[in-house]
Protein backbone atom coordinates (compact mmCIF):
# COMPACT_ATOMS: atom_id res chain seq x y z
CA UNK A 1 0.00 0.00 0.00
CA UNK A 2 1.36 3.53 -0.72
CA UNK A 3 -0.18 6.54 1.19
CA UNK A 4 0.08 9.82 -1.03
CA UNK A 5 -0.33 13.31 1.04
CA UNK A 6 -1.52 15.82 -1.04
CA UNK A 7 -3.71 18.77 -0.43
CA UNK A 8 -4.45 19.83 -4.23
CA UNK A 9 -7.39 17.43 -5.05
CA UNK A 10 -6.15 17.31 -8.65
CA UNK A 11 -2.63 16.44 -8.35
CA UNK A 12 -4.03 13.86 -5.54
CA UNK A 13 -6.57 11.70 -7.66
CA UNK A 14 -3.93 12.22 -10.79
CA UNK A 15 -1.45 10.59 -9.39
CA UNK A 16 -4.05 7.95 -7.66
CA UNK A 17 -4.85 7.15 -10.98
CA UNK A 18 -1.60 6.79 -12.40
CA UNK A 19 -0.48 4.23 -9.32
CA UNK A 20 -3.57 2.24 -9.34
CA UNK A 21 -3.07 1.72 -13.42
CA UNK A 22 0.46 0.46 -12.49
CA UNK A 23 -0.65 -1.84 -10.31
CA UNK A 24 -0.64 -0.60 -7.04
CA UNK A 25 -2.64 0.11 -4.05
CA UNK A 26 -2.65 3.85 -2.98
CA UNK A 27 -4.52 5.72 -0.71
CA UNK A 28 -4.75 9.72 -0.48
CA UNK A 29 -4.96 12.31 2.37
CA UNK A 30 -5.84 15.74 1.78
CA UNK A 31 -4.71 16.84 5.36
CA UNK A 32 -2.07 15.71 7.61
CA UNK A 33 -4.16 15.41 10.80
CA UNK A 34 -6.10 12.81 8.30
CA UNK A 35 -2.83 10.78 7.75
CA UNK A 36 -1.67 10.69 11.30
CA UNK A 37 -4.92 8.95 12.15
CA UNK A 38 -4.56 6.09 9.86
CA UNK A 39 -0.66 5.90 11.03
CA UNK A 40 -1.96 5.82 14.75
CA UNK A 41 -4.34 2.45 13.82
CA UNK A 42 -1.42 0.80 13.10
CA UNK A 43 -2.23 0.94 9.19
CA UNK A 44 1.49 1.37 7.86
CA UNK A 45 2.54 1.55 4.42
CA UNK A 46 4.94 0.26 2.02
CA UNK A 47 5.82 3.54 1.32
CA UNK A 48 4.87 7.75 1.45
CA UNK A 49 4.45 10.39 -1.42
CA UNK A 50 4.89 13.19 1.07
CA UNK A 51 4.05 17.19 -0.63
CA UNK A 52 5.94 20.01 1.70
CA UNK A 53 3.36 23.21 1.33
CA UNK A 54 0.45 21.35 3.29
CA UNK A 55 -1.91 22.86 5.52
CA UNK A 56 -1.92 22.32 9.53
CA UNK A 57 2.00 21.57 9.34
CA UNK A 58 4.33 21.07 6.61
CA UNK A 59 5.69 17.73 4.90
CA UNK A 60 9.12 18.57 6.34
CA UNK A 61 7.69 18.25 10.15
CA UNK A 62 5.86 15.97 8.79
CA UNK A 63 8.67 13.69 7.86
CA UNK A 64 10.77 14.44 11.32
CA UNK A 65 8.04 13.31 13.41
CA UNK A 66 8.05 10.12 11.05
CA UNK A 67 11.53 9.58 11.52
CA UNK A 68 11.89 9.81 15.74
CA UNK A 69 8.73 6.92 15.88
CA UNK A 70 10.29 3.44 16.08
CA UNK A 71 7.18 2.04 13.81
CA UNK A 72 8.04 4.87 10.82
CA UNK A 73 12.08 5.17 11.13
CA UNK A 74 12.66 3.50 8.61
CA UNK A 75 9.98 3.67 6.05
CA UNK A 76 10.55 5.32 2.11
CA UNK A 77 9.46 8.65 1.85
CA UNK A 78 9.61 10.70 -1.54
CA UNK A 79 8.64 14.22 -1.65
CA UNK A 80 7.05 15.50 -4.40
CA UNK A 81 6.79 19.45 -4.22
CA UNK A 82 6.72 22.65 -5.96
CA UNK A 83 10.06 23.87 -4.15
CA UNK A 84 12.52 23.18 -6.97
CA UNK A 85 16.07 25.27 -5.12
CA UNK A 86 19.26 23.38 -4.31
CA UNK A 87 18.62 24.22 -0.62
CA UNK A 88 15.19 22.93 -0.74
CA UNK A 89 15.88 19.47 -2.00
CA UNK A 90 18.99 19.68 1.09
CA UNK A 91 16.34 20.17 3.66
CA UNK A 92 13.84 17.33 2.40
CA UNK A 93 16.75 14.94 2.22
CA UNK A 94 18.25 16.33 5.22
CA UNK A 95 15.27 15.85 6.91
CA UNK A 96 15.12 12.00 5.96
CA UNK A 97 13.49 11.94 2.33
CA UNK A 98 14.96 9.26 0.72
CA UNK A 99 14.09 10.83 -2.93
CA UNK A 100 13.10 13.90 -4.25
CA UNK A 101 10.65 14.76 -7.31
CA UNK A 102 9.93 18.34 -7.99
CA UNK A 103 6.45 19.06 -9.38
CA UNK A 104 5.39 18.95 -12.32
CA UNK A 105 6.80 15.13 -13.15
CA UNK A 106 5.98 12.57 -15.18
CA UNK A 107 4.11 9.38 -14.26
CA UNK A 108 6.75 7.61 -15.60
CA UNK A 109 9.36 9.03 -14.00
CA UNK A 110 7.33 8.82 -10.52
CA UNK A 111 6.64 5.24 -11.04
CA UNK A 112 10.06 4.16 -11.98
CA UNK A 113 10.95 6.01 -8.49
CA UNK A 114 8.95 4.44 -6.91
CA UNK A 115 9.39 0.72 -7.95
CA UNK A 116 13.33 1.82 -7.66
CA UNK A 117 12.64 2.50 -4.03
CA UNK A 118 10.68 0.08 -2.72
CA UNK A 119 13.45 -2.81 -4.27
CA UNK A 120 16.11 -1.38 -2.20
CA UNK A 121 13.93 -0.70 0.70
CA UNK A 122 14.25 -3.91 2.53
CA UNK A 123 17.65 -4.53 4.88
CA UNK A 124 21.01 -5.07 3.16
CA UNK A 125 21.80 -8.67 3.94
CA UNK A 126 25.52 -8.89 3.96
CA UNK A 127 27.75 -9.83 6.38
CA UNK A 128 31.19 -8.19 5.98
CA UNK A 129 31.89 -5.02 7.78
CA UNK A 130 33.64 -2.47 6.38
CA UNK A 131 36.65 -0.45 8.12
CA UNK A 132 38.43 2.64 6.81
CA UNK A 133 39.97 5.10 8.51
CA UNK A 134 37.97 5.79 11.60
CA UNK A 135 34.36 5.01 9.47
CA UNK A 136 33.04 1.69 10.05
CA UNK A 137 30.22 0.25 8.28
CA UNK A 138 28.08 -2.91 9.09
CA UNK A 139 25.68 -3.19 6.25
CA UNK A 140 24.15 -6.48 8.34
CA UNK A 141 23.46 -4.31 11.11
CA UNK A 142 22.75 -1.15 8.87
CA UNK A 143 24.88 0.81 11.47
CA UNK A 144 27.56 3.63 10.73
CA UNK A 145 30.62 5.09 13.24
CA UNK A 146 32.53 7.51 12.03
CA UNK A 147 35.46 8.57 14.63
CA UNK A 148 33.72 6.34 17.50
CA UNK A 149 30.48 8.36 17.13
CA UNK A 150 27.17 6.39 15.54
CA UNK A 151 25.76 8.34 12.48
CA UNK A 152 22.15 8.15 11.50
CA UNK A 153 21.72 8.34 7.63
CA UNK A 154 18.48 7.98 5.22
CA UNK A 155 18.48 5.09 3.52
CA UNK A 156 19.62 6.77 -0.07
CA UNK A 157 22.57 8.01 1.68
CA UNK A 158 23.57 4.76 3.63
CA UNK A 159 23.12 2.65 0.13
CA UNK A 160 25.65 5.49 -1.57
CA UNK A 161 28.35 5.17 1.40
CA UNK A 162 28.13 0.90 1.27
CA UNK A 163 28.99 1.10 -2.39
CA UNK A 164 31.69 3.21 -2.17
CA UNK A 165 33.14 1.61 0.63
CA UNK A 166 32.85 -1.69 -0.68
CA UNK A 167 34.52 -0.50 -3.60
CA UNK A 168 37.61 1.32 -2.33
CA UNK A 169 39.55 3.33 -4.71
CA UNK A 170 36.83 2.37 -7.73
CA UNK A 171 35.87 5.77 -9.65
CA UNK A 172 31.97 5.44 -9.86
CA UNK A 173 30.56 8.49 -12.25
CA UNK A 174 27.09 9.95 -11.64
CA UNK A 175 25.16 7.64 -13.77
CA UNK A 176 26.32 4.64 -12.83
CA UNK A 177 25.73 5.13 -8.94
CA UNK A 178 21.94 6.34 -10.21
CA UNK A 179 21.53 3.14 -12.02
CA UNK A 180 23.00 1.17 -8.86
CA UNK A 181 21.63 3.38 -6.07
CA UNK A 182 18.16 4.87 -8.15
CA UNK A 183 17.21 2.60 -10.84
CA UNK A 184 17.53 5.52 -13.61
CA UNK A 185 19.75 6.78 -15.94
CA UNK A 186 22.02 10.41 -15.30
CA UNK A 187 19.91 13.07 -17.63
CA UNK A 188 22.88 15.82 -17.57
CA UNK A 189 20.66 18.17 -14.94
CA UNK A 190 20.09 15.88 -12.02
CA UNK A 191 21.60 17.26 -8.76
CA UNK A 192 20.52 14.04 -6.69
CA UNK A 193 23.92 12.57 -6.14
CA UNK A 194 25.76 15.75 -5.76
CA UNK A 195 23.21 16.72 -3.21
CA UNK A 196 23.22 13.01 -1.35
CA UNK A 197 27.28 13.53 -1.38
CA UNK A 198 27.28 16.47 0.27
CA UNK A 199 25.35 15.89 2.98
CA UNK A 200 26.80 12.60 3.49
CA UNK A 201 29.96 14.27 3.69
CA UNK A 202 28.33 16.66 6.28
CA UNK A 203 27.13 13.98 8.16
CA UNK A 204 30.47 11.69 8.35
CA UNK A 205 32.24 15.47 9.31
CA UNK A 206 36.55 14.31 9.20
CA UNK A 207 35.52 10.73 7.87
CA UNK A 208 33.78 12.83 5.18
CA UNK A 209 37.11 13.54 3.55
CA UNK A 210 37.29 10.00 2.70
CA UNK A 211 35.17 10.57 -0.44
CA UNK A 212 36.68 12.31 -3.10
CA UNK A 213 35.57 14.12 -5.80
CA UNK A 214 37.30 12.73 -9.22
CA UNK A 215 36.71 16.38 -11.33
CA UNK A 216 34.69 15.65 -14.33
CA UNK A 217 34.34 11.58 -13.60
CA UNK A 218 32.12 11.07 -10.20
CA UNK A 219 33.26 10.39 -6.90
CA UNK A 220 34.88 7.32 -5.31
CA UNK A 221 36.32 6.22 -1.52
CA UNK A 222 40.00 7.22 -0.93
CA UNK A 223 41.97 7.02 2.42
Amino acid sequence: MIYLLEDDASIRNFVEYALKNSGFDVKGFEKPSEFWRTIEGKELPSLLLLDIMLPEEDGIEVLKKLRVRSDTKDLPVILLTAKTTEYDKVLGLDSGADDYIPKPFGVMELIARIKALLRRSSPVKKEKEYVLQGLCVCPEKHTVRANGKDIVLTLKEFELLCLLISNPGIVFTRDRILQQIWGYSFDGENRTVDVHVRTLRQKLCECGDLIETVRGIGYKMGG
